[in-house]
């Protein structure tokens, strides 16, 4: 049983099938899926994306003609980030657990002030920890964040839930014969350009020894059997 994990969802999977917005159906369906898995007495921690309602990086491409820059652009994201946490907050709680959404300072009344100290004991309680607003700083991904939160939090293994069931050589959706890994190292993943995370994410988790999965969510039963042990998605490890 792997009994400690930290799960980084995209934005987009909480917009369904259009990607876009907050859907009740999806939010339902995860905060279900997870209860499942703590049930099972798997602590847990969760990063949520913001590119359903927008991306720091693409809204920095407006520059031009508004003068926006691109850390007021990845600000403008982390709180993105913390709406989405919000409202998973209340379908975690909607289903029986005990859920609280950090950030980096806090915002009274709204979200809790992050401390490594009080996130590892409401996990260690069995509630789950959501941890929103990115690393606080402007230029770091919600990858980086959960690879950041893992390390700080002694939880070895990452998980990134997509839409699609692991890593490939191309774009599945684009060429049907792309190949599918089943297993890759750190150092793969980055000489191939795979482009899994970015490159401070893949070498955070390479200096602090974690594993990363990255699987389909819409397969209701991937994170079950995550939590058994079982190989789902690819597992991407360190060399050696």
């Amino acid at each position: 049983m792997r009994n400690r994990l930290l799960i980084k969802f995209s934005g987009e999977v909480f917009g369904g099938e259009s990607g876009q917005g907050i859907k009740a159906y999806v939010l339902t369906q995860i905060a279900k899926e997870i209860k499942t898995i703590v049930d099972l007495g798997v602590r847990v921690g969760v990063v949520i994306g913001a590119g359903n309602i927008f991306r720091g990086e693409a809204l920095s491409k407006i520059t031009t003609e508004s003068g926006l820059r691109r850390d007021t652009a990845d600000h403008i994201g982390m709180l993105g980030t913390i709406i989405n946490g919000l409202a998973f907050r209340d379908a975690i709680e909607h289903c029986g657990l005990t859920a609280t959404v950090y950030s980096p300072g806090g915002i009274q009344g709204i979200t809790e002030c992050y401390s490594s100290f009080g996130a590892r004991e409401l996990i260690e309680n069995g509630g789950v920890a959501i941890f929103s607003g990115g690393t606080g700083n402007p230029f770091f991904t919600t990858d980086t964040a959960a690879c950041l939160r893992a390390s700080e939090l002694g939880i070895g293994l990452v998980l990134k839930a997509t839409k699609v069931d692991g890593v490939y050589n191309n774009d599945p959706l684009e060429f049907p014969e792309a190949k599918k890994f089943k297993k890759l190292t750190f150092d793969d993943a980055i000489r191939q350009n795979l482009k899994v995370m970015d490159l401070a994410a893949l070498d955070l988790c390479q200096k602090n020894g974690l594993q990363v999965i990255v699987y389909n969510m819409t397969d209701s039963e991937a994170l079950t059997k995550i939590a058994h042990g079982e190989i789902v998605g690819t597992l991407i490890h360190c060399s050696g």
